[in-house]
């Protein structure tokens, strides 16, 4: 599988608080956002594959609604997380 245990302990140390920190709205953001560009690959080659269309569409959203709960709360950290990812411009 290409998102194992040992793979989200390093998505978790690296942007959250430690390898622990799986509800912070960082690591969730960061492990979204590894997850969709994992199914963005997949779509490239397999284009009819609709229900993991679907499931893309619905992590977009899910990563979207952490980032403006971010941004409502706290905007430094919001704007950390999305240099950190990259997710604007």
């Amino acid at each position: 599988m290409y998102l194992d245990a040992a793979k989200k302990q390093e998505i978790f140390g690296q942007y959250g608080k430690s390898n622990t920190d799986t509800g912070s709205a960082e690591s969730q953001i960061a492990l979204f956002s590894y997850r969709i560009s994992h199914l963005t690959e997949h779509l490239k080659k397999n284009r009819k594959d609709y229900s993991t269309e679907r499931a893309l569409t619905m992590l977009v959203g899910k990563r979207r609604a952490l980032l403006n709960y971010l941004k409502d709360r706290d905007i430094t950290r919001y704007r950390a997380i999305v240099k950190a990812l990259g997710l604007r411009k």
